[in-house]
């Protein structure tokens, strides 16, 4: 059965939308069956594949509203293995129209069920807020990866994440796992990088991935060329961190499995 692992974090701007695409575009290259799902009304994550937001009829929205079924919703993308379920404007009225809905937390977890299977791993990007399509991201989760950038106030927030994900844990999905906290947007150069890095480390031993993702202008270039950063340019250290990631993720899942 597939791992659900949702990439959240409520700050913008940490590299959460580059994590979902450039680690399960990854994953695919490493031949694992992946499907990514935008859960973030922003859709970054569609066009960041190649996928015109515009141009999509039906994504996330219809699976939180169980309009149509997750298979009918996959999208093939250019990228080896991975599948998509896009994202398009329509879903930021999803936090408003299942404010009354019988478990309105778990909607997303009900519709998954069916292509669990189908699927090693399945990542869900989401939104930059902790409103109730990042609570059913969680709550349908395995695992949540916690990406923060390698800047002043990296730990603003995360306090408060993770309460959340506590809270989530206690009444919706008891058995939610930290994946790992993933330091991006890092540069060696910088005595403030390193600083956070030491930090989070420190103050949270044994749950940040060993692979940091560094500050790379050809990874912030491939989202605007629809690719992920292994197809845009696989030589590029965006490209190797990701890799590097992709392999330490697999590991630590499948020796475990």
């Amino acid at each position: 059965m597939g791992k659900i692992i949702a990439i959240a974090n409520q700050k913008g701007g940490v590299g959460k939308t580059t994590t979902a695409i450039n680690l399960s575009a990854a994953v695919g290259v490493l031949e694992r069956r992946t499907l990514l799902i935008d859960a973030d009304p922003q859709a970054n994550a569609t066009s960041g594949l190649g996928i015109d937001p515009e141009s999509v009829e039906k994504g996330t929205y219809e699976l939180l509203e169980h309009n149509a079924s997750a298979k009918d919703l996959i999208l093939q993308t250019n990228s080896p293995h991975l599948d998509l379920i896009p994202a398009h404007v329509d879903l930021v009225a999803a936090e408003i129209e299942l404010v009354d809905t019988n478990n309105r937390e778990s909607l997303l977890k009900e519709a998954l069920q069916e292509i669990r299977e189908e699927y090693d791993y399945i990542f869900i990007d989401c939104a930059p807020s902790l409103g109730l399509i990042t609570l059913n991201a969680l709550t349908a989760a395995d695992s949540v990866i916690i990406p923060i950038q390698c800047e002043y106030f990296a730990l603003e927030g995360l306090g408060k994440l993770l309460n959340t994900i506590k809270s989530v844990q206690k009444l919706h999905n008891p058995s939610l796992d930290i994946e790992g906290l993933l330091l991006t947007m890092y540069d060696s150069r910088l005595r403030l990088s390193n600083q956070v890095v030491d930090e989070v480390k420190s103050h949270f031993p044994n749950m940040v991935f060993d692979t940091l993702i560094a500050r790379n202008v050809r990874l912030s270039e491939s989202p605007s060329f629809g690719e992920s950063i292994i197809a845009y340019d696989a030589d590029s250290r965006g490209a190797e961190n990701y890799l590097n990631l992709a392999q330490e993720f697999i590991r630590s899942n499948e020796e475990l499995g």
